[in-house]
């Protein structure tokens, strides 16, 4: 089931998740409707916060289906970075909760990072380029971070005022 995705400001997208005790169907099935949503939006990422569920669960895909790639979803449970190269790579990124606006980041080039799976299995993973900037963003999501936090002040509030201008627009369309 694809889920509405909230939009920044949302205090939600502010706070810190809540670590996943126990994984459940219902978590399980909270997965699959996130991919979902994440591939109908279009996006290569969301996290749980994202829809408003303050659990520590993202979804990923990165791999380039356009480009022949096999489809690589990524459900992970607590997902945390263990350790970043010192070596960076600068992607503009996007978000999801930010549509149509985009901007230059500068991440580790490759992050080690743990995560349980849907089977509640431990997993570690050496993650390198789109890959690492893309489980970085996500895994800021659920401490309480949005890309636009990395960018300067005055770009930042740029960005703040379209999203509340394109809020209201919304709020009246469904008028």
């Amino acid at each position: 089931m694809k889920r509405p995705i909230l939009i920044h400001p949302d205090p939600r997208l502010k706070k810190v998740c809540a670590e996943v005790p126990d994984l459940s169907d219902d978590l399980r099935k909270l997965a699959d409707d996130m991919l979902e949503t994440m591939y109908d939006a279009p996006g290569i990422g969301l996290a749980a916060p994202q829809i408003g569920v303050l659990d520590r669960l993202i979804v990923l895909d990165c791999a380039k289906t356009d480009k022949g790639e096999d489809a690589r979803p990524l459900v992970m449970f607590n997902p945390r970075v263990l350790a970043g190269s010192d070596e960076t790579n600068v992607y503009e990124e996007g978000c999801l909760s930010i549509p149509e606006q985009y901007a230059e980041v500068t991440r580790p080039k490759v992050v080690d990072v743990e995560w349980l799976d849907r089977d509640g299995n431990l997993q570690t993973e050496t993650f390198d380029g789109l890959w690492a900037t893309c489980v970085q963003h996500e895994i800021d999501h659920l401490d309480g971070k949005l890309f636009i936090d990395y960018l300067k002040p005055l770009k930042r509030q740029l960005i703040t005022r379209k999203m509340v201008k394109l809020k209201k627009e919304r709020a009246r369309e469904r008028l």
